[in-house]
């Protein structure tokens, strides 16, 4: 272990370490000196936020609002989009809507140098809960292949089927513009921004069906993924992002809600032993995946606040993200920060004077615009950065007071390095961080007991992995 610095905390002393003005968190840089958090877009205090990039904020810059609006326009004037409307109808119905969504993704494809695809992904429902005959469920998804990494993959989701108030009601008109045109707007637009970029990782692109009936499309496509091994390391679904109003008409335009699970969906009885013997609930890969998300899409490049909520999902609702959870992908879900229930799941129509239904007119574009942005810049810095950390893991064999960490070193050929963060328990994000150097273990003069710890990987440009929670081990 390098000599100790004046900076660097020691285990007796670490809770008057951290406890600091809150102009900025102490954190350790390559000397081992404590410098504060601060500047270039980032917000003060985070010190594992990364400031966005001059790329990053050219492709910010390329979200168009008026693009957006033209596809919840567009998405709506189909009529409905119910899984069990029409499939063979050119104007109306949820085929009509699946067949030009892929035409849209197939446009971007084609400017994209062979690196994107675009297709249909189908599979037969038989009949089960609110599906009453055999259904083609379609999901369409657009794949923009990385470049130095490309079997580590990046999913972002919205669902185009729409329903109204009889969620078997498959004939009325479910504009669904908010819920959730808004979602696949946002995957739309990101798809065309982004498809003429070459991202180190591969990211996904997908509009899937069946939501509304029960997540078959998403179950279908997570399936699909474990199925073939795919190394999912971060999905996100975007449900109902398309409002910056609240039913009592009070506006929170700067904000967006995130939802993460914190014991795991997938969660083995082995496995939650071990949460219960560490204190893990809330620190799984989900939840690690969510600070990554205030780190890289909270500041002045999207203009947004993102509200990380410590919850799988709102209460008697749930999304698409779910079926990755079951499959043990780290997935959460965008929603927008108060709902107004007159505009989701409702009839078109207008009693005592109020207008009900999820149309075009209650969505507020410039809110999608700003959601958009901080998907692009979660996205874009996920794929562009190492993978998180395998086999993190702190060393238990032996009764001592200082924290020795090991992982397994990464294959990106652009690896610098690695750094290793800590916090209080009693804290909900890392508060230091000191580079470690391209190594696979370090030693930490603090108790393992009296902290959480963590390790990230840093590549040559600077950009940083999501953290990786180590678990007991030799």
């Amino acid at each position: 272990m390098p000599e100790q610095s004046a900076g660097m905390p020691r285990r007796r002393t670490v809770l008057a370490s951290a406890a600091v003005t809150a102009a900025g968190v102490p954190l350790i840089g390559s000397a081992g000196q404590a410098v504060a958090a601060t500047g270039d877009g980032r917000r003060p205090g985070r010190v594992t936020a990364q400031a966005p990039d001059r790329e990053l904020r050219k492709l910010l810059g390329e979200i168009d609002a008026d693009r957006i609006e033209a596809t919840v326009r567009r998405l709506a004037a189909f009529g409905t989009r119910h899984t069990l409307s029409v499939q063979d109808d050119p104007e109306r119905g949820i085929g009509a809507a699946r067949d030009w969504i892929l035409g849209e993704m197939k446009k971007y494809a084609a400017v994209s140098g062979g690196r994107m695809t675009a297709e249909l992904q189908s599979y037969i429902q038989e009949p089960a809960s609110r599906i009453p005959v055999a259904t083609k469920i379609t999901n369409v998804v657009a794949t923009l292949r990385g470049s130095v990494t490309p079997d580590r993959v990046y999913v972002v989701a919205g669902h185009y089927d729409s329903r109204v108030t009889d969620v078997m009601d498959a004939t009325s008109d479910a504009p669904g513009a908010d819920d959730d045109a808004s979602g696949v707007a946002l995957v739309m637009e990101l798809a065309r921004v982004m498809a003429k970029r070459r991202p180190a990782a591969t990211i996904v692109f997908t509009a899937v069906a069946g939501e509304e009936q029960g997540l078959y499309g998403s179950r279908h496509a997570a399936t699909q993924f474990k199925a073939a091994g795919a190394d999912v390391q971060g999905m996100f679904t975007n449900d109902i992002i398309g409002s910056s109003r609240a039913d009592d008409g009070t506006r929170d335009p700067y904000t967006v809600r995130l939802f993460t699970e914190g014991v795991p969906t997938s969660e083995t009885p082995a496995q939650a032993n071990t949460r219960r013997s560490v204190g893990g609930e809330n620190d799984s890969a989900t939840r690690q995946l969510a600070r990554f998300v205030s780190d890289v899409g909270d500041n002045d490049a999207t203009g947004m606040n993102v509200r990380v909520v410590y919850r799988r999902d709102r209460y008697l609702r749930g999304g698409d993200h779910i079926p990755f959870l079951e499959q043990g992908y780290p997935a959460a879900r965008f929603t927008e920060p108060a709902e107004d229930f007159a505009h989701q799941h409702q009839d078109v129509r207008v009693e005592d004077g109020k207008q009900y239904g999820d149309l075009p007119e209650f969505c507020d574009f410039d809110y999608i615009a700003r959601v958009t942005r901080v998907n692009g810049a979660v996205l874009w810095t996920l794929a562009q950065a190492p993978g998180t950390p395998r086999e993190a893991r702190i060393v238990t064999s032996n009764l001592t007071n200082d924290t020795e960490l090991k992982w397994a070193r990464g294959t990106e050929p652009d690896l610098a390095g690695y750094e290793v963060v800590w916090r209080e328990t009693t804290e909900s994000e890392w508060t230091h961080v000191i580079k470690v150097g391209l190594t696979t273990t370090h030693t930490v003069d603090l108790s393992k007991d009296n902290v959480f710890f963590g390790v990230r990987a840093v590549n040559r440009d600077g950009k940083r992995s999501p953290v990786a929670f180590p678990l007991p081990g030799n």
